[in-house]
């Protein structure tokens, strides 16, 4: 009887162990973006975003005026596919991870390195939406610079 009490003790623990949160499968999807990119890996990079997927990037212009850049996710993987394999490698930090029901923001600072040189930092900011039960990227707004950043 102990034994038979131990084993199901066990098993119980490890199941919960491997039970994966709903803050643990938003961070796999970005991840896996991440990852994708890395490898140069278009069609898993498409699978992490929504059909209607949005991109943008804060920047500023020759003037320093600040200004919204948008690009189509199709452009975007375009690129991605372009570059070599293991150039694009961006590091990043969850810091805030809000959910509810079938949405998620993300933050997350970043520090980006092309070809091991570092390149820019700046911060990303996901939502993600879950669609037939997985989490897909909806939106991703960034900043980019290259001072303030601590490499």
């Amino acid at each position: 009887m102990k034994i038979i009490l131990l084993t199901f003790c066990f098993v119980f623990t490890v199941s919960i162990l491997h039970a994966q949160t709903a803050e643990d499968s938003v961070k796999a999807i970005v991840n896996n973006m991440f990852a994708a990119m890395k490898n140069s890996d278009t069609k898993a990079l498409l699978e992490c975003f929504a059909d209607s997927s949005l991109l943008q990037t804060i920047a500023r212009d020759k003037q320093g005026k600040v200004m919204v850049r948008s690009e189509a996710i199709e452009d975007f993987a375009k690129q991605v596919g372009s570059m070599p394999k293991n150039a694009g490698d961006e590091r990043i930090i969850f810091e805030t991870i809000k959910i509810d029901g079938p949405m998620a923001n993300v933050w997350t600072p970043y520090q980006f390195y092309y070809n091991g040189k570092f390149s820019h930092c700046g911060v990303n900011n996901f939502v993600l939406v879950k669609i037939d039960d997985r989490w897909k990227i909806q939106y991703i707004i960034d900043t980019r610079r290259k001072a303030g950043c601590n490499q």
